[in-house]
This record gives C-alpha cells, sequence and structure tokens, in this order.
C-alpha cells in the first residue's frame, strides 16, 4: 500500500470522532496522551502487578512477597501442572478451515472454486505461521495473565509479501473503550512494543519524519519484571483506527515526542488483532486469568509443607538428656565410652522420643490439592491416573471432567474464526493476481480429448484475490478439530456406502480425507477417462 501523507488523509472520521482534538490528524503528543490514558486504567485495576504474581507462580517462583517468617521455602507447583493441563485440552493438534459458500446466499453456484483455493490458502498460512503454537501460547496467556492476544500484520519484506501473526502481551494492548472487550468495536487500539533506538531511528528516516533524531532511549516502566528492563530501547505505539466512510483501518507510529511513521493505509477493514479473555469480567477489556483465584490454594499448600518441614527439622529426631552433674560431656561418636560419676547408670540419661504430626496435616494437604485440581477437571481420570478397569466409564468420566472447560474451548474457537477472518482481509487486500492451481476448464478437456492425450485434472491459471473483498458474505468458515478418530469414522462410513452401492468409487474418491490415497486426483482422472472410452461401465 502507498505512503499517504497527513494532509492526503480523509479527515471526515478524525473531525467526528475527536480523537486528536482540534489537530486534523494524530500527532505524537496527542497518541501519546491517549497512550498514557490506557496506561492509567491498567494500573487502576491493578494489571501489572497481577500479571507480574501470576507468572512468576506459573513459572515456581513462588515465595517472592510472601512472608516466610524463618519458614522453609519449598515448590509444590499444582498451577503450572493445571494451566498446562487445560490449555491441552482445549488446545488441538489438527486444526482446519474450511471454506464453503454459503447455501442461502445468491450467486454462489461460481464460488466453488474460489472457496477451494481460499481453503488451500489458509492451510499453507496456518502451517507458514505456526498457528498451531501460537493458539496454545495465546490460550496459554489468557490462562496466565487473563487476556490472549494475536496481532497479524503484512510482512512487505517477504518474498511476494507475507500474513504474519505473532502473539504479544496483554500488558501492550490499549483499547480505546476500555469499558468494552469487543475488539471490531473499539474507537482505536494502541498497541506498545519495545525497540532498539537506532533500529527506531533508521525506520523513522525512511519514512520521512523530520524529527527522527529526537528518539532516544526511555525506561520500560510497563515491564513487570524491573531487571529486564533495558535502557538502548525506546517505546513505540502503533495506533489504529477506522475511517469514519469507507470503514478501513488506518495505522500511525510513533516514539515519545517523535514520529516514526505518517498516518497509513493499512490495508484491512478489520483490526488486525485477536483477543481471548479467560474469564470475562463486566464493563472491562481484561478478563480474569485462572491462575488468580487459585494462588491462594498455592500458598496454602506450600505453607502448610514448609511447617511440615521445619516440623521435622526440629523435633522428628530423638534427642538426649543427661545429667550435668554426673556427665561433663556427652558424646556422640560410635563405640565411644561414657563415664559417670557415681549413682545408677540408668537414671543417668535417656532420649526423648520425637513428636509425631498428626497425619491429618498430609491428609488435608492433598485434600486441598485434589480439590484443586478437581475444581479445574484435572482429576485422576481426566489425567489417565486410574485404572482403566472399565473403558466406558473412563471415556464418560474424561468428558465429564472436560465440561468446565467448555465454554472456554468455544471461545478458543471463535478467535480461530476471527483469526481467519483476518488472514481473508489481508489475502483480499495484498494478494492480487496470483497463480494458481485449479480445475482445467471444460475447453481444455475438450481440446485434450480432440488431441487424444490425457485430459489434466488441474492446470495453472491466473486468479485475482481482490474478489475475496467483495464476497466476505458468501463464505462460510468453519473452524473445528479434524480428530484422528474423526477421520477415521468418516473413512469407515465411505467405505459402507461404497461396500453397500450406495456411491461409485468416483465419489468416494473424491470424499476420502487427503493423505490417504497417492495421488488421488490423478486416479480419479483415470477412472474418468476409462468410463468415457467405455473401459468402466460401473462404479466399482
Amino acid at each position: 500500500m502507498g505512503q499517504v501523507r497527513l494532509e492526503e488523509l480523509s479527515g471526515e472520521a478524525m473531525e467526528d470522532e475527536g480523537l486528536f482534538g482540534k489537530e486534523a490528524g494524530p500527532t505524537p503528543e496527542a497518541v501519546w496522551e491517549l497512550y498514557e490514558r490506557g496506561r492509567s486504567f491498567n494500573e487502576a485495576i491493578d494489571l501489572y502487578e497481577t500479571v507480574n504474581t501470576n507468572e512468576n507462580f506459573f513459572i515456581g517462583k513462588q515465595w517472592e512477597g510472601v512472608e516466610a517468617n524463618g519458614l522453609p521455602t519449598p515448590v509444590f507447583n499444582i498451577l503450572k501442572r493445571d494451566v498446562c493441563f487445560v490449555v491441552s485440552s482445549i488446545t488441538t493438534d489438527n486444526l482446519t478451515v474450511q471454506v464453503t459458500p454459503l447455501a442461502a446466499s445468491a450467486g454462489t453456484a461460481g464460488l466453488a472454486e474460489p472457496a477451494r483455493i481460499l481453503s488451500e490458502e489458509f492451510e499453507r498460512i496456518f502451517e507458514h505461521n505456526g498457528v498451531i503454537d501460537l493458539v496454545r501460547e495465546f490460550a496459554r496467556d489468557a490462562a496466565v495473565r487473563g487476556d490472549g492476544c494475536i496481532y497479524t500484520y503484512w510482512d512487505s519484506e517477504a518474498r511476494d509479501g507475507a500474513v504474519k501473526s505473532e502473539v504479544i502481551p496483554n500488558t501492550r494492548v490499549h483499547f480505546g473503550d476500555p469499558n468494552d472487550r469487543r475488539v471490531q468495536n473499539q474507537p482505536y487500539i494502541i498497541v506498545e512494543s519495545r525497540e532498539i533506538v537506532r533500529n527506531l531511528r533508521r525506520r523513522a528516516r525512511e519514512y520521512g519524519s523530520e524529527d527522527w533524531d529526537d528518539i532516544s532511549a526511555d525506561d520500560d516502566n510497563t515491564h513487570e519484571s524491573p531487571e529486564r528492563r533495558t535502557d538502548d530501547k525506546a517505546t513505540k505505539l502503533l495506533m489504529m483506527w477506522k475511517d469514519k466512510n469507507t470503514g478501513e483501518v488506518w495505522g500511525y507510529e510513533c516514539a515519545r515526542g517523535a514520529e516514526v511513521r505518517p498516518a497509513f493505509p493499512m490495508g484491512v477493514r478489520l483490526y488486525p488483532l485477536v483477543w481471548l479473555s479467560w474469564d470475562y469480567v463486566p464493563d472491562c477489556y481484561h478478563g480474569q486469568a485462572m491462575i488468580t483465584g487459585l494462588i491462594p490454594n498455592q500458598i496454602f499448600i506450600n505453607k502448610m509443607w514448609a511447617m511440615s518441614m521445619l516440623s521435622l527439622m526440629t523435633t522428628a529426631y530423638p534427642k538426649i538428656v543427661y545429667d550435668k552433674t554426673r556427665i561433663s560431656r556427652w558424646t556422640n561418636q560410635v563405640g565411644q565410652a561414657i563415664g559417670i560419676a557415681g549413682g545408677d547408670v540408668t537414671t543417668a540419661a535417656r532420649a526423648i522420643s520425637p513428636a509425631a504430626i498428626s497425619p491429618q496435616v498430609t491428609q488435608f494437604i492433598d485434600a486441598a490439592i485434589d480439590q484443586t485440581n478437581a475444581n479445574l477437571g484435572a482429576t485422576n481420570v481426566a489425567l489417565g491416573n486410574a485404572r482403566p478397569d472399565n473403558t466406558s466409564a473412563i471415556i464418560a468420566l474424561q468428558r465429564a471432567a472436560a465440561t468446565p472447560s467448555e465454554i472456554t474451548k468455544q471461545n478458543l474457537r471463535a478467535c480461530v474464526e476471527e483469526l481467519a477472518r483476518i488472514y481473508l482481509e489481508f489475502i483480499g487486500g495484498f494478494y492480487g493476481v496470483r497463480t494458481v492451481d485449479t480445475g482445467a476448464p471444460e475447453s481444455v478437456k475438450n481440446a485434450c480429448r480432440f488431441a487424444g492425450v490425457r485430459e489434466p485434472e488441474e492446470v495453472q491459471a491466473e486468479f485475482d484475490f481482490t474478489v475475496f473483498r467483495d464476497l466476505p458474505l458468501a463464505l462460510k468458515i468453519e473452524v473445528g478439530a479434524s480428530a484422528y478418530y474423526s477421520e477415521i469414522a468418516s473413512i469407515q462410513t465411505l467405505d459402507n456406502l461404497l461396500a453397500m452401492g450406495k456411491i461409485d468409487i468416483v465419489q468416494y474418491l473424491e470424499r476420502i480425507p487427503d493423505g490417504y490415497i497417492t495421488d488421488r486426483r490423478g486416479l480419479v482422472g483415470e477412472i474418468k477417462k476409462m468410463r468415457e472410452k467405455g473401459g468402466e461401465s460401473g462404479g466399482q
């Protein structure tokens, strides 16, 4: 997309929204003021301290800020196991996006082939970006930090350009309306990042900024860990808003008191952000993390273990009590004789039996751990610790254990669907005309029949991806887990239909999942060619 200076920017959206006061467009001072407003909101809800505490408890630094009072500091990290279990249970290794024309929409007869091309392009983008790993990190951030965020952008430096996605911390995203968690309803969104000063200056100079030399290092005062702050970086802000008339998203980059990149169209009509709150908080775009409510349980378990350990260290071993008037010095050396000054030897010294810890202590610790796990669905059955005496019962209990996280799982799938729609915006806005493999047109097949050569199933052709900007409502994006057992069940169903004669071999091959038969499309073409020559009369 071409660069646009401020005087070329459509001013109607700015005037009506009043984002920058009397200014016609964004300025570093105005954007920084909005950024400070967002930071103030986060500080008011104690976001930075909460995130720092949650991250420490997740990685095992669980005694920072907790009064030990001379106790040992053991860590029995049940939170990490629980978070990893829940995140693993709501994510999947087989994430697929299928695009199909909506049956209720008019003029969808010719969308079958574009939908197939788009589905294959989604598969390529998902693989290129490692979306499966991104979704795991995305869900992990939501569970630990309260919110997960995936930011997508167009990488113009990649060959032919590419859509890129990355997970960014929730502490670096500021919504224009902090009381609304819906991304696309925001008047503006500010994304904060830290970049090396010399790189930021070079970037500003390339975009023609007159005050690029004013960019200097500043303190990362929003970083959760002060020891990881750096003095050679500056805070860069990317502000995004939607044009009132066109609905297109615009961007503007700046540092403190200096412009980095003038206002520019981002080429999409959706904010390129996907946002997931673990537990919704009314009138707040930040959610509550799963760990936040479990930290008191973790502290209690650690302290109970600490007190038990201290008791064992101080009273678990026998102690010797002796008469100092008769025994001048006691020794524990093996085989060493101890002399006494007269009297009965049996009354000179004796051993005191150690104090016993009540068994209720360990029982209560185990009960606290079990109840915490059970409330999260991480029961022994779900974790595979139960004996599989009854397979059906084990499966039923595992499904019941997964029920508490079902809402979060559905929210996560909705986020992946939103991510696919954002990818669709970038595809329609940036791809242009590209060469793709498409089904051979009837004219090509007729020419091949006339020449007596094999008819190709697919040919390379130019395809204009900008059509997807005009057809977003005629496509249905489905996000789901294509699990192994589901594929096996589909194949068994197709096998039964073929065996009963309900479908023929071509229908069977066209519907079998990819990867099970080599050169499946070529085989379908050969069978069709044999049928036309009279070599095959039936479907079997």
